[in-house]
């Protein structure tokens, strides 16, 4: 069994997370990057599959309407632009955390094969928008038969 020392009063997970912002205030700086609550992740979070015919991209979008999404084909990207809007409250608050932002995004993917722009789907549940994009048959998988010499 391996005899681990450590400094009493030290807790590896709390100097852990000291280093990982100071690694964050390290690269926001050399890159010249503001942070906001915006800014701290991608958004929307997608899911990029496909299957034999078709690509699927889910993405969510929780509290986003479906007249405040664009979807646009471009080249070999998929763009998603759209709003989130949150309503304000009609009081004075105080926020003791708020993570949950409002505004605009947009979202640039790069898809993993050609798609016939004319036979695209969208649909919106539930906070999932999932777009269904149609693979042309040149880029469909084939099946070669071999033929006996």
């Amino acid at each position: 069994m391996p005899i681990i020392f450590r400094e009493p009063g030290v807790d590896p997970r709390r100097e852990l997370e000291q280093l990982q912002r100071r690694m964050d205030r390290l690269f926001q700086g050399a890159f010249g990057l503001e942070r906001s609550p915006w800014q701290v992740g991608v958004y929307p979070l997608v899911n990029i599959s496909e299957d034999r015919d078709h690509i699927f991209v889910r993405a969510e979008l929780p509290g986003v309407k479906a007249a405040d999404l664009e979807i646009t084909i471009q080249d070999n990207s998929l763009i998603l632009r759209g709003q989130r809007q949150i309503p304000t409250e009609e009081k004075q608050v105080n926020y003791h955390r708020r993570e949950r932002e409002s505004g605009f995004f947009r979202r640039v993917m790069a898809l993993p094969a050609r798609i016939q722009a004319d036979k695209v789907e969208a649909t919106c549940k539930d906070g999932i928008l999932t777009i269904k994009l149609a693979k042309p048959e040149e880029v469909k998988p084939r099946k070669i038969e071999v033929k006996v010499a």
